[in-house]
């Protein structure tokens, strides 16, 4: 039983759909997990000082494991391993060795670059993390100048050093992945985010009563722990388990970090957005943190499912096309994901904005978290959701990009859209501020009009123009850059984007319109007053428009939909296991 359990997890998964599907559905999961999370979070603290505080705490951290952690990401190693795997088997393949032979120093070539990475993240994120750990008294006030009393900075400085384990330990967890996602071993992968946030609610559930904020941060690094710790034994089997390089041997590791830096500064770019926003935030009203952060966490579940999963599991496929010069094919994958992407995300984003107090009340809802919090996190979830189709396919650009080696572009656009955004946050903070027109137009639309402080609603505003303006770049930028290789099929790939988003568009107006009128019938139905009554009036609402949305697509007779049901069809997940390559085994 433990056998057949073991080799399900480690099975490999081919094929864009089906690698997608898996990682949606574990994304799924992992998301079921992050809010509960939050809800227990919100139940127990509010959008208050403390919350604001162990959201804060994060920024120092994060910003570590963007800069220094994502250098050794699995986006950015697995083009070199790739390379390095296949250079270890040109180089038996000439000397004429047996099979076993073969296998093995093919391998090796893999696994000194595999080891030499790990001993210089290891040496680098050791060497900074105790740097900001001693001076981070006089970092946090600088990165979050919000928290100005000295007995809040204190415990915002503990929490900061206590969550400074994080970056190292999904840091190794990031190179980890390298290996599992070059072997397509896609169920691993997805189980680490949701060990990640078991981490987090062990800690909601049994430190936070006894240590307070400091066990909540302690469930933190205890999650990432867990995800770096699920993926050591199929690294392990595959003789991967790494071990320290000797200096003389590090030069290597410099000059494939040297070239993946502008990928980690692509990569980055949002995150360093969010940075600026988030110590923005820390000017403004108490909780005005922990809204931000639980209508990015609620934006992020769709952002998971649909444009994390389809643009990791493109990767490895994009890097193979490239490899072996099949240029054409690689176009037409980008095409596939793009539509796919867009023809899932226009409908959830409106079935989102709909039910945005549906969504967060049921969520959220409870305990301490207030009607006020409640209406402020539902407007600022509908300011994100308008650029969920760009956020999932600035991603799969991105990683396209990086697939064939181009890393300038995708810095370019990225870090551009990051200045873009911040400039954006300043400017709208101060028309918001001396423009009463627009202050009042923006919450009367989102109906906050009565809130104490909304101004905190310009964020994912700046956010999601910023990062529309990104998507629209990089669509343009790929055209440009591979149209000799599309030329064959330009017309019909432009027709079939456009085609998309037009039916996906009505099918969106559809489930939209039909879900509001729902939703006000309903009224009538359910007491909105209760969870059960709140739940139920969102869950028919939804599954009105769904239904109605579903029979127009079958009524147009829509290629999405008809590719999704073949693909789910299949039964992928019962699909035999495919052993590992000769090639990969000692």
């Amino acid at each position: 039983m433990v056998n057949r359990i073991v080799s399900f997890i480690q099975r490999e998964i081919s094929g864009l759909h089906e690698a997608a599907y898996l990682l949606g559905l574990a994304a799924i999961a992992s998301q079921i997990l992050a809010l509960v999370r939050d809800r227990l979070l919100a139940h127990g603290f509010g959008a208050g000082t403390e919350l604001d505080l162990y959201y804060a705490a994060f920024r120092i951290p994060d910003f570590l494991f963007v800069t220094i952690a994502s250098l050794v990401s699995a986006s950015v190693l697995i083009p070199f391993l790739s390379q390095k795997f296949a250079m270890g088997e040109a180089v038996v393949a000439g000397g004429g060795e047996s099979g076993g032979a073969r296998a093995t120093n093919s391998h090796s070539e893999g696994k000194k670059f595999f080891d030499v990475i790990f001993t210089v993240f290891f040496v680098a994120i050791i060497f900074v993390a105790a740097i900001v750990f001693i001076f981070a008294p006089a970092i946090v006030p600088l990165v979050l100048p919000g928290f100005r009393d000295p007995e809040t900075l204190q415990t915002l400085v503990a929490l900061t050093r206590i969550l400074l384990l994080s970056p190292i330990f999904l840091g190794f967890s990031n190179l980890f992945a390298s290996i599992t996602q070059l072997r397509s071993r896609f169920f691993i992968y997805a189980l680490s985010p949701l060990v990640y946030n078991l981490g987090i609610i062990f800690g909601a559930l049994f430190l936070v009563p006894r240590f307070g904020l400091h066990g909540l941060v302690a469930g933190v690094v205890l999650g990432a722990f867990a995800h770096m710790a699920v993926q050591v034994p199929f690294i392990a089997s595959e003789g991967m388990f790494p071990v320290f390089a000797r200096v003389r041997e590090w030069p290597v590791a410099f000059a494939a970090m040297a070239l993946s830096v502008p990928r980690t500064l692509a990569i980055s770019a949002t995150e360093i957005s969010k940075f600026f926003l988030i110590s923005t935030a820390s000017l403004m009203a108490a909780g005005s943190i922990s809204v931000f952060n639980f209508a990015w966490n609620l934006q992020s579940v769709p952002l998971s499912i649909i444009g994390v999963s389809y643009s990791m599991a493109a990767f490895p496929t994009l890097t193979k096309y490239i490899s072996s010069g099949e240029h054409h094919k690689y176009v037409e994958h980008v095409i596939t994901a793009t539509r796919h992407i867009i023809f899932l995300c226009l409908p959830v984003a409106a079935i989102f904005i709909v039910l945005r107090a549906q969504i967060v009340r049921v969520i959220l809802g409870s305990g301490e978290f207030s009607w006020s919090d409640t209406r402020l996190t539902a407007a600022m979830l509908a300011i994100f959701m308008l650029s969920l189709v760009s956020q999932s396919l600035v991603l799969l650009f991105t990683r396209a990009r990086y697939s064939s080696s181009n890393t300038k572009t995708p810095v370019f656009i990225n870090i551009f859209t990051a200045v873009l955004t911040i400039v954006l946050a300043l400017v709208l903070l101060h028309i918001y501020k001396v423009v009463p027109a627009f202050h009042d137009f923006l919450a009367q639309l989102l109906r906050v009009g009565d809130v104490a402080d909304t101004s905190v609603l310009v964020l994912p505003l700046a956010f999601s123009i910023g990062v529309t303006i990104a998507a629209i770049i990089h669509i343009f930028s790929f055209h440009r850059e591979f149209k000799t290789y599309s030329a064959p099929l330009e017309k019909s790939n432009l027709h079939q984007v456009g085609q998309t988003f037009f039916e996906s568009l009505m099918a969106s107006l559809v489930m939209a319109v039909s879900a509001y009128v729902t939703l006000n019938i309903l009224d009538d139905v359910f007491s909105i007053d209760t969870f059960v009554g709140i739940f139920f009036q969102g869950f028919f609402a939804g599954l009105v428009g769904l239904v109605l949305s579903i029979i127009l697509l079958v009524l147009i007779k829509n290629r999405e939909a008809a590719e999704i049901w073949q693909t789910l069809h299949r039964k992928f997940w019962r699909a035999p296991v495919v052993g590992p390559d000769v090639e990969s085994v000692i």
